[in-house]
């Protein structure tokens, strides 16, 4: 026993070597820790900062240099934001060439005043977004530093996300406001430049102390630490606290975040509302911005979260924010920012879109660069369900597939595979992102079915939050729970504009049987079920599912199934035969539940004239 405990123990370590050299690899991201202590001057809108950044390198490389991302950098006259926008075919309408058009008090900047790395001089240099840190010593895997920034930042007059006086009069949308670390992982640093598209980061730990003017109140990500110091939120408790000096300095937590925003304004108005055994909800607006709705806005929220949590996972933060700012809707830890002159239902929508984000971007944190349809298009997947369970919806889904339709016919589409910033059109992008990623998702209930695809969605979320999944990632969770083989799905939806598109070709009877022959027109191939109607009123389901499944989904339905033999994509056409005659048939259709996105449904029905 004592020999083969040490022939073990000699092969796990060999093994161990085995992994570390390259061979395979476990495992393994990024984090850090930031104490950032920020002194606000509301009449220049300008900000000074000290950053305290814990860097933890738990990676198998050696790092000799390390990225930030400085987006305010963004907001000047010819930066990349600015001319892509201007030479774009379909620019964003918040956008256009109003950056090319800022003077110097309204532009964005971040200046670094000084930079070193456990108190030695750091190199560094500047390009565009993008801060490029030449260490002082060489960062080992499995050790941490400490990196000391002091700089000064200009806050940009608001144009897409972040900025100040933005078109509702909100002072300050404070989102993408500091110097924040890139994303290393197993393929490299992403410093993309930003150009306004989307976010990765690793996660952490955040303390953030805010001076600003004693007149304004903050909202933002993470827990208030000093409420009772600052005599914030204690007004109607009877508690007589009395501001002193011209500023107050709030104090703010955020444990196992990716990012941190604040916004302020002097007349936001701030209630609460309490998930049943969930997060609180604060809700800051300012005062008369569409009262009524926003009165209405706490009580369907809480019913949203309390759906949300049943049916996707448990939100694991105390808080969650939704403040008046910004230009539209956008999404961070703890909070979002949307614009709040809207109705209750545009003002319900936006708020359960991006809370859902907190989900799909704020916890399983896809790289959106690469993977923005594993966010946006599975949070609108998850709004779409939210909102039809709220408004009572059957049939949700019908502008989802039109709109993917629509992009699959306008001869704009583009692989999703596409990196986010490289798209040829916004058109492309959103709906790519948003749309045809939402029907990645809701097509899988016609693939593996509704009962599968549930819980494969929740146990997703449960693998994989805290952990960047791509999209293989994702597709095995749903491998397993169906058992079933579904890389063919992601190489045809994901890696190729292919288009599904299946008709009943012809249906024709011989010796009191009718012979049924369908037909792929579009290039991807998909199982087939097809919806027999007998002229006594019954149902029948004929399901022939694709060879490369290497398996056939769970019957969902009441109605009789038979299941036919498995069809090659090889094959364009196929044949299966109904022991009835035609005499007796009154319709045949193919995909009668919808899920299905074919392209062209005009052919997906023969029916008895």
């Amino acid at each position: 026993m004592k020999y083969n405990f040490i022939k073990t123990s000699l092969f796990l370590l060999l093994f161990g070597c085995y992994v570390s050299s390259g061979f395979a690899q476990e495992y393994w991201q990024q984090r850090v820790e930031y104490q950032m202590d920020i002194d606000f001057d509301v009449e220049n809108h300008q900000f000074t900062g000290n950053q305290t950044l814990n860097y933890f390198n738990n990676s198998p490389d050696t790092l000799k240099r390390v990225f930030y991302h400085l987006y305010f950098n963004a907001f000047q006259p010819n930066s990349m934001m600015d001319v892509r926008s201007r030479t774009i075919e379909d620019p964003d309408s918040r956008v256009r060439d109003r950056i090319s058009k800022l003077d110097n008090s309204e532009i964005g900047y971040h200046k670094v005043l000084s930079l070193n790395q456990d108190g030695e001089e750091a190199e560094y240099k500047i390009e565009g977004t993008v801060l490029e840190v030449i260490l002082a010593k060489p960062l080992l895997p499995g050790s941490s530093t400490v990196l000391n920034m002091n700089f000064q930042s200009q806050v940009p007059l608001q144009i897409r996300r972040s900025g100040r006086d933005n078109a509702e009069g909100i002072d300050y949308s404070m989102a993408q406001w500091y110097p924040k670390m890139a994303e290393y992982d197993e393929r490299g640093w992403h410093a993309h430049p930003y150009v306004a598209r989307e976010f990765y980061a690793p996660w952490g730990d955040f303390t953030v102390n805010i001076s600003i003017d004693k007149d304004y109140i903050i909202a933002g990500t993470g827990v208030l630490q000093n409420a009772n110091e600052i005599g914030y939120g204690y007004e109607d408790e009877g508690v007589n606290v009395k501001r002193k000096g011209k500023k107050l300095t709030w104090k703010f937590e955020a444990k196992n975040v990716h990012d941190f925003v604040w916004a302020a304004d002097p007349d936001y108005t701030h209630t609460t509302a309490q998930v049943s055994g969930g997060p609180t909800l604060h809700f800051f607006h300012q005062k008369g911005a569409k009262t009524e709705a926003w009165n209405e806005l706490p009580g369907l929220t809480v019913q949203a979260f309390e759906y949300i949590e049943e049916n996707f996972g448990e939100y694991p933060y105390p808080h969650y924010s939704i403040i008046q700012g910004g230009d539209g809707g956008m999404e961070y830890p703890m909070a979002t920012l949307i614009t709040g002159h809207r109705s209750i239902n545009s003002l319900l929508g936006v708020t359960i879109h991006e809370a859902l984000h907190s989900w799909y971007q704020g916890l399983l944190a896809t790289n959106e660069s690469y993977y923005a349809w594993m966010d946006e298009g599975f949070t609108e997947y998850a709004e779409t369900k939210t909102m039809a369970s709220i408004n009572n919806n059957q049939n949700p889904w019908g502008s989802k597939y039109k709109a993917y339709i629509y992009l699959a016919n306008s001869g704009k589409e583009e692989p999703m595979s596409t990196h986010s910033d490289h798209y040829s059109t916004n058109f492309a992008y959103s709906l790519a992102a948003y749309t045809k990623g939402a029907v990645a998702l809701a097509q899988l209930n016609y693939i593996i079915g509704e009962t599968a695809t549930a819980s494969a969605l929740k146990k997703y979320y449960y693998l994989w939050r805290f952990k960047h999944p791509d999209m293989y990632d994702w597709i095995r969770v749903f491998e397993k729970e169906s058992e079933l083989e579904l890389d063919w799905y992601l190489d045809y939806w994901v890696n190729t504009t292919h288009t599904i598109d299946y008709a009943v070709d012809s249906v024709n009877e011989a010796d009191g049987k009718t012979t049924v022959t369908l037909k792929r027109e579009g290039k991807m191939p998909m199982p087939m079920d097809v919806y027999v109607t007998f002229a006594d009123g019954t149902k029948k389901i004929y399901y022939a599912p694709l060879v490369m499944m290497r398996g056939e989904k769970e019957n969902e339905s009441e109605l009789e199934r038979i299941v036919l033999p498995d069809w090659s994509w090889t094959h364009p056409s196929y044949q299966f035969t109904i022991d009835t005659p035609l005499s007796e048939i009154t319709s045949i259709e193919i995909d009668e539940s919808r899920y299905m996105a074919d392209v062209n449904r005009e052919n997906n029905k023969w029916e008895k004239e």
